[in-house]
Protein backbone atom coordinates (compact mmCIF):
# COMPACT_ATOMS: atom_id res chain seq x y z
CA UNK A 1 0.00 0.00 0.00
CA UNK A 2 1.36 3.42 -0.97
CA UNK A 3 2.12 5.79 1.88
CA UNK A 4 -0.37 8.61 2.15
CA UNK A 5 1.18 12.05 1.69
CA UNK A 6 -0.31 14.70 3.95
CA UNK A 7 -0.07 18.20 2.51
CA UNK A 8 -0.96 21.50 4.11
CA UNK A 9 -2.70 24.47 2.55
CA UNK A 10 -0.42 27.31 1.51
CA UNK A 11 -1.54 29.37 4.52
CA UNK A 12 -0.99 26.48 6.93
CA UNK A 13 2.43 25.76 5.45
CA UNK A 14 3.45 29.42 5.67
CA UNK A 15 2.46 29.64 9.31
CA UNK A 16 4.14 26.37 10.23
CA UNK A 17 7.40 26.90 8.38
CA UNK A 18 7.82 30.49 9.59
CA UNK A 19 8.09 29.12 13.13
CA UNK A 20 11.07 27.12 14.48
CA UNK A 21 11.09 23.44 13.62
CA UNK A 22 11.17 20.43 15.93
CA UNK A 23 14.96 20.04 16.28
CA UNK A 24 17.07 21.51 19.11
CA UNK A 25 19.89 23.53 17.54
CA UNK A 26 23.66 23.58 18.12
CA UNK A 27 25.96 26.41 17.08
CA UNK A 28 29.59 26.01 16.07
CA UNK A 29 32.51 28.14 14.87
CA UNK A 30 33.97 27.47 11.42
CA UNK A 31 37.18 29.22 12.53
CA UNK A 32 38.06 26.08 14.48
CA UNK A 33 38.71 24.38 11.14
CA UNK A 34 40.40 27.35 9.50
CA UNK A 35 37.59 29.42 7.98
CA UNK A 36 35.96 32.38 9.74
CA UNK A 37 32.23 31.85 10.04
CA UNK A 38 29.43 30.08 11.84
CA UNK A 39 27.57 26.80 11.52
CA UNK A 40 24.20 25.77 12.94
CA UNK A 41 23.14 22.13 13.09
CA UNK A 42 20.33 20.04 14.55
CA UNK A 43 21.46 18.37 17.78
CA UNK A 44 21.61 15.03 15.99
CA UNK A 45 20.91 13.44 12.63
CA UNK A 46 22.71 11.37 10.02
CA UNK A 47 22.71 12.00 6.28
CA UNK A 48 21.37 15.54 6.70
CA UNK A 49 21.13 18.15 3.93
CA UNK A 50 23.45 21.15 4.20
CA UNK A 51 23.43 24.70 2.84
CA UNK A 52 26.22 27.27 2.66
CA UNK A 53 24.99 30.87 2.86
CA UNK A 54 26.65 33.98 1.43
CA UNK A 55 26.22 37.35 3.16
CA UNK A 56 25.36 40.61 1.44
CA UNK A 57 27.68 43.54 0.72
CA UNK A 58 29.02 45.01 3.98
CA UNK A 59 26.72 42.77 6.02
CA UNK A 60 28.05 40.83 9.03
CA UNK A 61 27.10 37.16 9.18
CA UNK A 62 25.27 37.77 12.47
CA UNK A 63 22.51 39.45 10.47
CA UNK A 64 21.57 36.00 9.13
CA UNK A 65 21.91 33.95 12.32
CA UNK A 66 18.14 33.78 12.75
CA UNK A 67 17.65 32.27 9.28
CA UNK A 68 20.51 29.81 9.74
CA UNK A 69 19.24 28.74 13.16
CA UNK A 70 15.74 28.39 11.69
CA UNK A 71 16.95 26.05 8.94
CA UNK A 72 18.83 23.95 11.47
CA UNK A 73 15.67 23.61 13.55
CA UNK A 74 14.06 22.02 10.47
CA UNK A 75 16.87 19.53 10.01
CA UNK A 76 19.20 21.39 7.62
CA UNK A 77 22.86 22.02 8.50
CA UNK A 78 23.36 25.73 7.73
CA UNK A 79 26.74 27.47 7.61
CA UNK A 80 28.00 30.89 6.55
CA UNK A 81 31.60 31.97 5.97
CA UNK A 82 32.47 35.38 7.44
CA UNK A 83 34.78 36.50 4.65
CA UNK A 84 34.89 39.40 2.15
CA UNK A 85 33.42 41.84 4.68
CA UNK A 86 35.00 44.98 3.23
CA UNK A 87 33.62 47.41 0.62
CA UNK A 88 35.59 45.70 -2.18
CA UNK A 89 33.81 42.38 -1.84
CA UNK A 90 35.01 39.80 -4.36
CA UNK A 91 32.10 37.65 -5.47
CA UNK A 92 34.56 35.15 -6.92
CA UNK A 93 36.35 34.73 -3.57
CA UNK A 94 33.07 34.50 -1.67
CA UNK A 95 31.87 31.84 -4.12
CA UNK A 96 35.03 29.81 -3.52
CA UNK A 97 34.54 30.09 0.23
CA UNK A 98 30.95 28.90 -0.07
CA UNK A 99 32.20 25.72 -1.71
CA UNK A 100 34.86 25.37 0.98
CA UNK A 101 32.09 25.67 3.56
CA UNK A 102 30.29 22.75 1.93
CA UNK A 103 33.54 20.76 2.02
CA UNK A 104 33.82 21.44 5.75
CA UNK A 105 30.20 20.41 6.31
CA UNK A 106 30.76 17.06 4.67
CA UNK A 107 34.37 16.38 5.63
CA UNK A 108 34.67 17.52 9.25
CA UNK A 109 33.15 15.77 12.24
CA UNK A 110 30.19 17.80 13.48
CA UNK A 111 28.95 17.89 17.04
CA UNK A 112 29.87 14.81 19.08
CA UNK A 113 29.62 12.45 16.14
CA UNK A 114 25.83 12.29 16.07
CA UNK A 115 25.62 14.59 13.05
CA UNK A 116 26.60 13.87 9.46
CA UNK A 117 25.88 15.48 6.10
CA UNK A 118 24.93 13.59 2.96
CA UNK A 119 27.28 14.77 0.17
CA UNK A 120 24.40 14.23 -2.28
CA UNK A 121 22.26 16.81 -0.42
CA UNK A 122 24.20 20.05 -0.75
CA UNK A 123 22.77 23.51 -1.46
CA UNK A 124 23.94 27.10 -1.81
CA UNK A 125 22.12 30.26 -0.80
CA UNK A 126 22.81 33.92 -0.27
CA UNK A 127 21.54 37.46 0.08
CA UNK A 128 22.40 40.39 -2.17
CA UNK A 129 25.95 39.91 -3.52
CA UNK A 130 26.08 36.70 -1.51
CA UNK A 131 23.20 35.50 -3.65
CA UNK A 132 25.14 36.33 -6.80
CA UNK A 133 28.16 34.53 -5.35
CA UNK A 134 26.01 31.46 -4.69
CA UNK A 135 25.05 31.40 -8.38
CA UNK A 136 28.72 31.71 -9.39
CA UNK A 137 29.65 28.81 -7.12
CA UNK A 138 26.80 26.62 -8.35
CA UNK A 139 27.80 27.10 -12.00
CA UNK A 140 31.01 25.19 -11.45
CA UNK A 141 29.84 22.57 -8.98
CA UNK A 142 27.73 19.62 -10.11
CA UNK A 143 27.44 18.42 -6.50
CA UNK A 144 25.21 21.38 -5.66
CA UNK A 145 21.59 20.18 -5.79
CA UNK A 146 19.71 23.42 -5.02
CA UNK A 147 20.26 27.19 -5.03
CA UNK A 148 18.33 29.93 -3.21
CA UNK A 149 18.85 33.68 -3.48
CA UNK A 150 17.33 36.57 -1.53
CA UNK A 151 17.35 39.93 -3.33
CA UNK A 152 20.26 38.72 -5.46
CA UNK A 153 22.66 41.25 -6.96
CA UNK A 154 24.47 40.93 -10.27
CA UNK A 155 28.19 40.43 -9.72
CA UNK A 156 31.59 40.47 -11.43
CA UNK A 157 32.12 37.94 -12.89
CA UNK A 158 28.50 37.88 -13.94
CA UNK A 159 25.99 35.85 -11.96
CA UNK A 160 23.64 36.32 -14.93
CA UNK A 161 26.09 34.53 -17.21
CA UNK A 162 26.73 31.87 -14.59
CA UNK A 163 22.98 31.20 -14.26
CA UNK A 164 22.99 29.85 -17.81
CA UNK A 165 25.16 26.98 -16.58
CA UNK A 166 23.24 26.09 -13.42
CA UNK A 167 21.01 23.05 -13.84
CA UNK A 168 20.25 22.61 -10.15
CA UNK A 169 16.75 23.77 -9.12
CA UNK A 170 16.68 27.43 -8.14
CA UNK A 171 14.42 29.60 -5.99
CA UNK A 172 14.87 33.36 -6.24
CA UNK A 173 13.06 35.72 -3.86
CA UNK A 174 13.04 39.28 -5.16
CA UNK A 175 12.19 42.39 -3.13
CA UNK A 176 9.53 44.63 -4.64
CA UNK A 177 10.87 47.75 -2.89
CA UNK A 178 14.51 46.99 -3.76
CA UNK A 179 16.29 50.18 -4.81
CA UNK A 180 19.76 48.63 -4.58
CA UNK A 181 19.19 45.67 -6.90
CA UNK A 182 15.84 46.17 -8.69
CA UNK A 183 14.49 42.75 -9.67
CA UNK A 184 14.27 43.49 -13.39
CA UNK A 185 18.05 43.74 -13.76
CA UNK A 186 19.05 41.32 -11.04
CA UNK A 187 16.87 38.54 -9.55
CA UNK A 188 14.49 38.46 -12.51
CA UNK A 189 17.29 38.44 -15.08
CA UNK A 190 19.10 35.66 -13.22
CA UNK A 191 15.92 33.56 -13.01
CA UNK A 192 15.16 34.05 -16.70
CA UNK A 193 18.66 32.87 -17.59
CA UNK A 194 18.54 29.81 -15.31
CA UNK A 195 19.32 26.54 -17.08
CA UNK A 196 17.43 24.21 -14.72
CA UNK A 197 14.05 24.23 -12.98
CA UNK A 198 13.54 27.66 -11.46
CA UNK A 199 11.00 29.75 -9.62
CA UNK A 200 11.01 33.52 -9.12
CA UNK A 201 8.85 35.13 -6.45
CA UNK A 202 8.35 38.83 -5.82
CA UNK A 203 7.72 40.01 -2.27
CA UNK A 204 6.00 43.36 -3.01
CA UNK A 205 6.64 44.94 0.39
CA UNK A 206 10.23 43.79 0.91
CA UNK A 207 13.26 46.07 0.66
CA UNK A 208 16.83 45.07 -0.21
CA UNK A 209 17.84 44.75 3.45
CA UNK A 210 14.50 43.35 4.56
CA UNK A 211 15.92 39.82 4.82
CA UNK A 212 18.67 40.89 7.24
CA UNK A 213 18.25 40.88 11.02
CA UNK A 214 18.91 43.54 13.64
CA UNK A 215 20.54 46.92 12.98
CA UNK A 216 23.81 47.81 11.28
CA UNK A 217 25.55 51.05 10.37
CA UNK A 218 25.40 50.12 6.66
CA UNK A 219 21.71 51.06 6.74
CA UNK A 220 22.90 54.68 6.66
CA UNK A 221 24.05 54.26 3.06
CA UNK A 222 21.96 51.32 1.85
CA UNK A 223 18.22 51.35 1.26
CA UNK A 224 15.94 49.37 3.56
CA UNK A 225 16.18 47.75 6.96
CA UNK A 226 15.29 44.53 8.77
CA UNK A 227 11.62 43.59 8.21
CA UNK A 228 9.63 41.05 10.18
CA UNK A 229 7.36 40.25 7.23
CA UNK A 230 10.32 39.55 4.96
CA UNK A 231 11.82 37.27 7.61
CA UNK A 232 8.59 35.28 7.87
CA UNK A 233 8.22 34.80 4.13
CA UNK A 234 11.91 34.20 3.54
CA UNK A 235 12.21 31.55 6.23
CA UNK A 236 9.08 29.73 5.12
CA UNK A 237 9.92 29.62 1.41
CA UNK A 238 13.60 28.79 1.84
CA UNK A 239 12.74 25.98 4.27
CA UNK A 240 9.95 24.59 2.07
CA UNK A 241 12.17 24.65 -1.02
CA UNK A 242 15.15 22.95 0.61
CA UNK A 243 13.00 20.28 2.25
CA UNK A 244 11.23 19.54 -1.04
CA UNK A 245 14.28 19.42 -3.27
CA UNK A 246 16.79 17.96 -0.81
CA UNK A 247 14.66 15.50 1.16
CA UNK A 248 11.56 14.91 -0.95
CA UNK A 249 9.24 16.26 1.76
CA UNK A 250 5.96 17.07 -0.05
CA UNK A 251 4.10 18.35 3.00
CA UNK A 252 4.57 21.96 1.92
CA UNK A 253 3.93 21.62 -1.82
CA UNK A 254 0.97 24.00 -1.76
CA UNK A 255 3.13 26.84 -0.49
CA UNK A 256 5.64 26.38 -3.29
CA UNK A 257 3.01 25.81 -5.97
CA UNK A 258 0.64 28.68 -5.07
CA UNK A 259 0.65 32.30 -6.19
CA UNK A 260 0.36 34.33 -2.99
CA UNK A 261 -0.41 38.02 -2.63
CA UNK A 262 2.57 38.48 -0.31
CA UNK A 263 4.88 36.38 -2.51
CA UNK A 264 3.84 36.62 -6.15
CA UNK A 265 4.85 33.70 -8.37
CA UNK A 266 6.27 35.79 -11.20
CA UNK A 267 8.06 33.16 -13.23
CA UNK A 268 8.56 29.40 -13.24
CA UNK A 269 10.26 27.07 -15.69
CA UNK A 270 9.58 23.38 -15.09
CA UNK A 271 8.01 22.10 -11.90
CA UNK A 272 10.32 22.04 -8.89
CA UNK A 273 11.57 18.47 -8.56
CA UNK A 274 10.89 16.14 -5.66
CA UNK A 275 13.77 13.99 -4.52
Amino acid sequence: MARRVITLTAKQALEQLSRPGPHPVLRGDLALVGLPGVIFTPRSGLGLPAVAFGHGWMQPVRRYHGLLRHLASWGVVAAAPAVERGPLLSARVLAANLLTTLDISTGVRLGTGEISVDPARLALAGHSMGGGAAVLAAAGADRVRAVVTLAATETRPSALDAAREVRAPGLHLAAGEDRIAPPVGHSEAIAQAWAGPVQLRLLPKASHLGFTEGRHWSELMLDGSSERGSHKLGRAFVTAFLLRVMTGDRTYDELLDSDLKAANLVFQREALPRR
